[in-house]
C-alpha cells in the first residue's frame, strides 16, 4: 500500500451531531453504522483510499483541541467546507492559509472539542 497512513479514528461525543457535522462539512453524506455494542460514521472511501470514521470514545479516548492534527479533503471547495463548518457549530481557529508548496488550509474546531485541517490544493 502506498499510503503511510491507512485510518483515523476521531473521537466525538454525540455521534448524531458529528455526523450532520462532518456530512455538511465534507459535502457528502457521512453513514451510521451500528451493531450489537457498537455505533460509529463511516466517512465515504472506495478501494486503497485512506478512511476513517466517527467513533463514540471508549475509555481513556476523548475529543482533543490538541493532539494529532487530522486533515480533511476540501477539494476545489474549501471555502463552502468553512462556510459549513461555521453553520453547523464549528469554529474557524486559524482562517484559511497558504501552506505552499502544499496547497491551502483552515484549522477548525469541530462540534465535538477536536481540532482538524481543511485542505485543498486549490484556494
Amino acid at each position: 500500500m502506498s499510503n503511510t497512513f491507512v485510518w483515523v479514528d476521531i473521537p466525538v461525543a454525540d455521534l448524531d451531531r458529528a455526523i450532520r457535522f462532518y456530512s455538511a462539512v465534507v459535502g457528502r453524506p457521512v453513514g451510521r453504522i451500528g451493531g450489537p455494542g457498537f455505533n460509529f460514521g463511516l466517512f465515504e472511501h472506495q478501494g486503497g483510499e485512506v478512511g476513517g470514521c466517527l467513533i463514540e470514545p471508549e475509555e481513556g479516548v476523548a475529543p482533543s483541541l490538541t493532539g494529532p492534527l487530522v486533515y480533511i479533503a476540501a477539494e476545489g471547495r474549501l471555502d463552502a467546507a468553512i462556510a459549513a463548518a461555521q453553520a453547523n457549530g464549528g469554529k474557524v481557529l486559524k482562517a484559511k492559509h497558504s501552506i505552499a508548496p502544499n496547497g491551502f488550509r483552515a484549522i477548525i474546531a469541530d462540534t465535538e472539542g477536536n481540532r482538524v485541517a481543511l485542505h485543498s490544493m486549490t484556494a
